[in-house]
């Protein structure tokens, strides 16, 4: 039964493919007044409904619709520290009371390594990358935080 299912599945697939390949002709003329217009469009396919949408001009076979997203505001200092002190006051075993800059995770604020690891996975979060063992270990503070940060992501003040 389920090979049943796949093999239509898959002949369906190659059947809209091909009608919808750039190399027909009914595509060709059909898609020849859009393109003289100054717009780009995209094919998107909705639940057995096909229509035009004026989008990104996408190259599948198969009908996309894409969602793009715009740039975040460029990166500074104070935004780094502001969003690292923010993570860092949500952490449950911090007291946001005795949390600065200068805050030593182990000595100043009681953590232990797991902790550590913990704040470092959040800041990966936070940042969108991914932070070196190697280099987590160093990590001990918020403001090392921040300088790492920056300098992987070439903030200079």
């Amino acid at each position: 039964m389920a090979s049943h299912v796949l093999a239509k599945c898959v002949r369906q697939l190659a059947r809209s493919s091909a009608r919808f390949s750039s190399g027909n002709i009914a595509v060709r003329v059909a898609a020849a007044p859009v393109l003289s217009n100054s717009r780009a469009w995209s094919f998107t396919a909705r639940s057995q409904r096909t229509r035009w949408n004026e989008q990104l001009l996408v190259s599948s076979p198969v009908g996309v619709l894409c969602r793009q997203y715009g740039h975040l505001p460029p990166l500074t200092l104070d935004t780094i520290r502001e969003r690292v002190m923010y993570v860092l006051k949500l952490y449950d075993k911090i007291n946001p009371e005795q949390l600065s800059t200068s805050s030593h995770f182990m000595k100043d604020l009681g953590l232990d390594s797991l902790d550590q690891v913990e704040i470092i996975m959040a800041m990966e979060d936070e940042f969108g990358f991914e932070i070196p063992d190697a280099e987590a270990e160093k990590l001990l503070s918020p403001q090392e935080i921040v300088q790492y940060i920056a300098d992987k992501n070439d903030v200079y003040e």
